[in-house]
């Protein structure tokens, strides 16, 4: 029996990889006997869907669900990835990456990078992404999965997946669907808020049909239909920090063997994306309309592919930014009617994970109380501030003057809580994670180094340390390191065996 003022009736709004995540999680959770789901959407308007490219915590996303990797790499076409590859950011010239994972080993509690910042003032010249298993693993065109015995030097290997997010949003619906999630084919005509409160109480989808609900995710993208047509919440706009405001993207044929990383480009006024999934190529170029035209931007994509153009490129418009309040009276906007931070660093679906994992967390009776709200908007709005700071930090610590896009971002005034993480470590070297945020040392560390922010000396007590033992210590990581990625498979041979996509 359900318990009393429990909610009853969930209604998802919009398809998508938003929503039918929404959709999978709670299903997962609630039994259908007690708690109704239902998922409206059109078939007739279209989702953004385009390649997607994940961070490592998918794989709790996934494990929660109880998907068996191998059935969700076969159904979305998904290769593996084990980092992000960064051309000409930090200098025209310059390719770094930014790897899953850690740097060396800590020694004598003293972060790696530390011992590493040392042996380069002693004229090492090896990149710190020498002692990145991952890191050298990508660039090899390696994989394999982690060893579980924490002894093994394959246990520091962290991945996530590039896949078809068409695809993804398909085989969550099925997953959903055969756990009671009903949906609804239609439009939304209108929206039906209760007198006394304000509160959503159901939509008209025309026909004279109906559906109500308890409560609601706004799941409907850049429009925000509940969220922000509705209940008028508010957007922040960070568009100051990050100018982009348009992509631009086209699949392409493969040429070559699959990347078990995504690449992202730095182009005159903005860059371009290219995730490897099984079947295709995905590729992007997001830019600014202030500074480049939608045709020459489009040329330079097409121009640029590594492969076949298999479509028309497909336009996109967007601003970055997010709403004032992300849980507003009965309804949560998650994904894009949430906001919008371009995917430099492939937190999309991490986003819309972390909004459906804090509400879980927070799960309300009916009544729902405002700390509740509180707290979640709390919550997200943090999570979205760090992680713009960690994609504003790749514009502003460009040393790029060629162009009036990349002088901009040089000089423009960062945020103060961004200023205040370059700084210290430039000063002393030391990166701290606040709040359990979402980039942890090791990101800002591969991001500052690759683009040239380079600490004032090391640590103090390091510096004491002989320099021989260190340079030693320092070659058995490297070695180790390259004896293990030379022991690995391909990864495009890895995939085929284990994981080939469905047939068509």
């Amino acid at each position: 029996m359900t318990p009393p003022g429990l909610l009853r009736q969930i209604v998802i709004v919009g398809g998508g990889s938003a929503g039918w995540m929404t959709a999978a999680a709670l299903s997962s959770l609630l039994d259908p006997r007690e708690v109704t789901i239902t998922l409206v959407e059109s078939d007739a308007i279209g989702t953004v869907g385009v390649g997607e490219a994940t961070i490592p915590d998918i794989l709790a996303f996934n494990r929660m669900l109880g998907i068996g990797e191998t059935e969700f790499m076969k159904a979305t076409q998904a290769t593996f990835k084990l980092g992000i590859e960064f051309v000409d950011w930090g200098r025209k010239g310059d390719r770094y990456v930014h790897p899953f994972g850690q740097h060396g080993v800590d020694m004598q509690g003293i972060d790696f990078h530390q011992y590493w910042l040392r042996a380069r003032g002693e004229g090492a010249t090896d990149p710190i992404e020498a002692y990145s298993l991952c890191a050298v693993a990508a660039q090899a065109g390696r994989f394999v999965l982690p060893d579980p015995n924490p002894r093994s030097v394959l246990s520091q290997i962290r991945y996530a997946y590039h896949f078809d997010a068409t695809l993804y949003a398909a085989f969550l619906r099925r997953y959903a669907e055969a756990r009671g999630v009903r949906r609804v084919e239609g439009a939304v005509r209108n929206v039906r808020r209760h007198a006394e409160n304000g509160f959503i109480a159901g939509l008209d989808l025309g026909d004279d049909r109906a559906v109500d609900g308890d409560f609601f995710f706004d799941c409907t993208g850049f429009r925000a239909l509940l969220a922000g047509d509705t209940l008028g919440v508010g957007f922040v706009d960070w568009s100051h920090w990050l100018p982009c405001d348009r992509a631009l993207a086209v699949p392409s044929a493969h040429q070559g063997p699959l990347a078990p990383y995504t690449r992202s480009t730095a182009r005159d006024a903005g860059w371009q994306w290219r995730i490897p999934t099984q079947r295709r190529v995905g590729n992007g170029h997001i830019y600014a309309s202030a500074f480049l035209s939608d045709d020459r931007a489009a040329d330079m994509l097409l121009s640029s592919l590594d492969g076949a153009a298999l479509a028309d490129p497909r336009p996109i418009r967007f601003r970055a930014g997010c709403r004032e309040a992300f849980w507003t009276d009965n309804c949560i906007a998650i994904g894009l009617a949430a906001g919008f931070l371009e995917p430099l660093e492939s937190t999309s679906i991490y986003l819309i994970q972390e909004g459906i994992s804090r509400f879980i967390s927070l799960f309300p009776r009916a009544d729902i109380p405002d700390i509740v709200r509180t707290e979640y908007n709390r919550h997200m709005r943090t999570e979205f501030e760090q992680v713009r700071d960690f994609i504003i930090l790749h514009y502003g610590a460009t040393e790029r003057d060629d162009t009036p896009f990349w002088d901009y971002c040089r000089t423009m005034k960062l945020p103060d809580t961004l200023v205040h993480k370059i700084e210290l470590f430039r000063r002393t070297g030391r990166v701290f994670r606040y709040n359990d945020e979402l980039f942890a040392r090791p990101s800002w560390i591969a991001v500052m180094l690759g683009q040239h922010i380079v600490p004032q000396d090391c640590d103090p007590v390091v510096a004491t340390l002989p320099a021989n033992d260190i340079a030693h210590s320092l070659k058995s990581m490297r070695g180790a390191i390259a004896a293990a990625v030379e022991r690995m498979p391909m990864h495009q041979d890895f995939i085929e065996r284990h994981c080939p996509a469905d047939s068509a």
